[in-house]
């Protein structure tokens, strides 16, 4: 209803009241239409609180009663909140000492508003919390509003801050906002914190995020808030950044997360939001359009890609060119007054050399794409774009050195400098991709260069001791795999043609090999020719190249990588045997040398040597095959009717190097069983057994196609430790063995069919491993026990969520893509139940009743947890014969789990669905049928299937029955029952009769007599089961006193 239709029937004949509260009422009409009538209509109603005689007494009553039908509509629409927004705006202009402010109009109106807020109703509370946000937005500095009058306006906002109605928290949020900021804001920066942490409603989050302000507290949170769910929040958290937070309120750590998290973003909203705060805000206003003093503020030798990133972005924006006598040649001026001057060459800022580096990479990409559409094009098009291509190499040819011997004096003057400028020098090597080599003069120059790079001396250092200390990750020349890139990229643009660049850097290799052959070298000079080594492997695509350069690949294998893989230094030893991977991958088959001294490695090795072999044979295994890895040092196949099922034990610290009959499989995962491997938490801690065996044999699952020598058993064995792993607390610190065992269960099961049952198959061994204080696992405390029992239930649900996970292919049947219990109802049965849900319950079932533990408390726990997991699962109608396979087994698991009674619920649920699935539900499922299925799914037989026994009843109707107290008072006056027979009624309080759930069918179906009768039997039953009770002492040990309690309610 409109305000002045409901003013007019509520206040007919009120006097001058109700006429001025009708005119309010017209004016809140005429703003509902449209917000252009505003500015008029403040006027006139300011002209009517005029006429009025102030606002402080008549005009407030009548205003408030013009208002109150705001408050009692039950949705919000577009001309209602324009009328709210209006009463938010006349309550605001009223405020100021200008327009008499000090009349009490505003004080009174918020009043009416705070005793809005608390009403029940909630469209009462919704728009009186609007428009008090409205007017605490709209607000002048000069109002005069007393402070008994604040304080209870921002007591009562917090307390709507936690009500139920999202709309309602936000307005409350956006009211406290102004207040948030002050010195002493009463503890609403917290109560904003806590909501954030907590609150559900994206629209509310992103009003908090937009409502903090700039302090250290909210700082952090408003960055979390950049990884929020929902894309609005994360963009209302780059916009709070952008207008609340300074660039140099930022530390470096925040600033390139923030443009990672931003510019990385799936939502394209966000992604401007992040760019316009970049170029907006951090690279025009806080650096003055300067593009190297925002790289400045990134750290871009710490956080190269991030810095990468924001010029990749600034310039496909159009906001970066190259400006005008700006190049790389200025840096070749000459400046004798300038300490850092080398041969009369300016030293670049590691800012200035990424900048330029990005900036030419962009000019050259650009000049292909329009030479591409020229030569793609015809006529005037044509002659455009190869015009906008020659600008761009003009561009380009202007910016770079003039010469190849000026780039290469520019690249020996940062290298001579030291350390420091070794990122400078990188990115200056990759300039080295735009330059022309094509003249033999050139490449004379930049091939003499490349010698001296590539015969560098690695960086070190000498400690306290005088022990020299390799700097980097010592197995790449440099010490930096970036920096062994830069020099292959260039090596191999210099030498373009076919071979020459592994004849070259052969003859380097032979150079520095030669002081390892005579035994002179000491283990930098070895690390040194390794690194060499290891590039010219890496970069090359086969061997037949080697075999025509300076060391031929025998020779580089038996005169260099054997002898350093034997040498006493760790480091020399890894780089060893990172070569002797490379050349194993290759080789068209391994050689017999070079696997044995991986897999001696791998056996005695310290950790970080072991740690390298490892990987190394784990990369042999997928590239060649374990077959292959076996074969070169001897090992026959095995005969392929023999399907391997376990894999061989082994005991690495006793292992000799010359047991050569354990295939490669078999001492990798018995790599998982040594528990002594040691390996630092710091850094990506990647560089550990532990990881690069998950990483390893998740590979050869996912890739198992590929390996048909391996039998599907060991797929199980290997899943099996893999999951055991992934849940394991000894593993929790190796996070990168969690994220990448996490995503190879994800795309695991959707893979294929077989994975699907490699999973089935897999989940009673995990569940016998993973559970304590049976199958030979250690107990412990109760704290242990406790907390290893939750580890091994949550692997349980994991494995379950694998098998129902979907096919990404079409691999599965038209049945497997349907839901499992709105399957077809046709008659063709199947037979694939060994790969989906109905395989994995009759695994639990039968692990449940062969239990050999079922009497102590961990058997006990242990069928509880299967069971609990059993009734999760689903059938599909197709596979009868699982169905009536389950049948019979579900009693058997009832009667070991009679304890639990929501699990008995559960299972009696259970049955009724089976029941109901099964086509011929009276008809029993032959002992020959029901062996074939045991023996399908590999479990043994000898299981007596008994479908006629009713899973016992649950206490799904003890709902019906009356409390315990007039339960006891039946019992003793059993007579009185009589009367109520004949009356037909029977007395139950009416909180019992209201938890009784309508269930017509029951009741019509079973009379009061037939209750009465079945309740005396089962009291007359009770002595007889007291007195049997006496004679099972086994079955008397085995009951708790919750099961008692439970049999006695019963």
């Amino acid at each position: 209803m409109a305000p002045a239709a409901a003013v007019a029937s509520a206040g007919a004949g009120a006097g001058d009241s109700a006429r001025l509260a009708r005119e309010v009422a017209r004016v809140l009409d005429d703003c509902r239409a449209s917000l252009a009538v505003h500015q008029r209509k403040l006027r006139e109603l300011a002209a009517i609180r005029a006429a009025s005689g102030g606002g402080g007494g008549r005009f407030l009553r009548a205003f408030c009663v013009a208002v109150t039908p705001l408050f009692d509509l039950a949705r919000r629409s577009a001309g209602s909140d324009r009328a709210a927004r209006f009463v938010a705006a006349f309550a605001s202009a009223s405020a100021s000492s200008a327009d008499g402010g000090g009349d009490g109009f505003l004080e009174g109106f918020i009043r009416f508003l705070i005793t809005a807020s608390e009403a029940a109703h909630r469209p009462a509370r919704l728009r009186a919390c609007q428009i008090i946000s409205e007017i605490i937005m709209r607000l002048p500095d000069d109002a005069e509003v007393s402070d008994d009058i604040w304080d209870h306006l921002i007591d009562g906002m917090k307390v709507r801050v936690q009500d139920k109605i999202p709309a309602i928290r936000s307005f409350a949020v956006r009211a406290l906002s102004r207040f948030a900021g002050d010195g002493e804001d009463g503890g609403i920066v917290d109560l904003f914190l806590e909501t954030l942490d907590n609150e559900q409603n994206a629209e509310v989050r992103k009003t908090i995020v937009l409502s903090l302000p700039p302090c250290n507290a909210t700082l952090e949170s408003v960055i979390e808030s950049t990884l929020d769910i929902s894309e609005s929040v994360r963009r209302a958290a780059y916009s709070a950044l952008s207008t609340k937070f300074p660039l140099q309120s930022l530390s470096i750590k925040q600033r390139t997360t923030l443009l990672h998290r931003g510019l990385s973003d799936r939502s394209a909203s966000v992604n401007n939001e992040c760019l316009k705060m970049l170029k907006d805000d951090w690279l025009i206003k806080y650096c003055g359009g300067d593009v190297v003093a925002l790289l400045r503020f990134l750290d871009v030798e710490t956080y190269e890609s991030v810095g990468e990133s924001v010029m990749a972005v600034l310039l496909k924006d159009g906001a970066l060119r190259v400006q005008d006598g700006h190049s790389i040649r200025q840096y070749f001026t000459a400046n004798g007054e300038n300490e850092e001057q080398v041969s009369n060459i300016q030293l670049m800022d590691a800012e200035v050399a990424l900048y330029w580096k990005i900036m030419c990479k962009h000019l050259q990409a650009e000049a292909q794409v329009k030479g591409s559409e020229a030569a793609t094009t015809t006529g005037a098009e044509a002659a455009v774009y190869a015009s906008e291509a020659s600008d761009k190499n003009d561009l380009l040819d202007n910016v770079l050195p003039s010469t190849i011997t000026d780039y290469v004096a520019l690249v020996k003057a940062h290298l001579s400098a030291g350390p420091n400028y070794q990122f400078t020098s990188r990115q200056l090597l990759l300039l080295g991709e735009m330059m022309e080599f094509s003249d033999t003069m050139n490449r004379k120059i930049a091939s003499s260069f490349l010698h001296e790079l590539l015969v560098r001396p690695l960086e070190h250092e000498v400690d306290d001791d005088g022990n020299q200390i390799a700097i980097g990750d010592g197995v790449s020349l440099g010490g930096d795999k970036e920096w062994a890139k830069a020099v292959a990229e260039l090596a191999k643009k210099v030498h373009s043609s076919v071979g020459e660049f592994e004849m070259v850097v052969s003859a380097v290799v032979e150079e520095l090999a030669v002081p390892c052959r005579e035994r002179t070298a000491d283990f930098m000079q070895w690390m040194h020719c390794l690194a060499v080594t290891s590039l010219l492997l890496e970069n090359t695509s086969t061997l037949r190249n080697l075999r025509v350069t300076a060391i031929e690949p025998s020779q580089l294998l038996h005169s260099l990588l054997l002898p350093a893989a034997k040498q006493n230094h760790v480091d020399v030893q890894r780089a060893a045997l990172r070569c002797l991977c490379l050349l194993g991958l290759l080789e068209n088959r391994p050689n017999a040398e070079l696997v044995k001294q991986l897999r001696a490695s791998f056996i005695n090795g310290p950790d970080l040597v072991s740690a390298m072999a490892c990987k190394a044979l784990i990369d042999l295994v997928t590239w060649h095959g374990p077959q292959e890895i076996d074969q070169a040092i001897g090992i026959e196949s095995p005969d392929p009717s023999y399907e391997k099922s376990q894999f061989t034990q082994v005991d690495l610290s006793e292992m000799n190097d010359d047991d050569l009959n354990i295939g490669v499989l078999d001492i990798l995962f018995s790599g998982f069983h040594k528990d002594d491997w040691e390996f630092s938490l710091e850094g990506d801690n990647h560089d550990n057994v532990p990881t690069i065996l998950g990483e390893g044999f998740a590979k050869i699952l996912l890739l198992s196609e590929n390996f048909p020598i391996i039998p599907s058993d060991l797929h199980t064995v290997i899943l099996s430790q893999l999951i055991r792993l992934y849940f394991s607390e000894e593993t929790k610190e190796l996070e990168r063995l969690k994220q990448c065992l996490s995503v190879f269960f994800q795309h695991y099961p959707a893979l294929s069919d077989k994975h699907k049952s490699s999973i089935s198959s897999a989940f009673v061994p995990v569940m016998r491993a993973m559970w304590p204080g049976l199958y030979g696992n250690a107990g412990g405390s109760s704290h242990v026990i406790s907390k290893r029992r939750k580890l091994a239930v949550q692997a349980s649900r994991f494995m379950v969520q694998m098998v129902q996970t979907q096919l990404f292919s079409t691999e599965s049947t038209d049945q497997a893509s349907k839901s499992h219990e709105s399957a077809s109802g046709s008659a063709d049965a199947s037979n694939n139940f060994d790969i989906s849900e109905e395989g994995l319950a009759i695994r639990i079932a039968v692990e449940v009743a062969s239990c050999p533990d079922k009497k102590t408390a961990a058997g006990k726990a242990y069928a509880l947890a299967l069971c609990k997991v059993a009734v999760l699962l689903r059938f599909r109608q197709s596979e009868q014969k699982a169905i009536k396979c389950m049948r019979g087994l579900v009693n058997s698991l009832a009667a070991l789990v009679a304890s639990d009674k929501e699990l008995m619920k559960e299972l009696a649920q259970m049955a009724a669905r089976l029941r109901s699935l099964d086509a011929c539900p009276d008809e029993e499922l032959p002992q020959d049928e029901a062996e074939a299925i045991f023996k399908k799914l590999g479990l043994d037989g000898g299981f007596k299937l008994d479908t006629n026994q009713a899973v016992p009843l649950t206490p799904a109707v003890r709902s019906v029955r009356p409390p315990a107290p007039p339960r006891r008072r039946a019992r003793r006056a059993p007579s009185s029952s009589d009367e109520s027979d004949v009356d037909g009624e029977v007395n139950l309080p009416a909180a019992s009769v209201n938890r009784v759930p309508a269930t017509p069918s029951m009741s019509a179906a079973r009379s009061q007599r037939a209750s009465k009768t079945a309740a005396l039997s089962k009291l007359s039953a009770k002595p007889a089961a007291a007195a049997s009770s006496g004679e099972s002492d086994d079955q008397s040990d085995l009951t708790s006193d919750e099961d008692s309690s439970g049999e006695e309610s019963s």
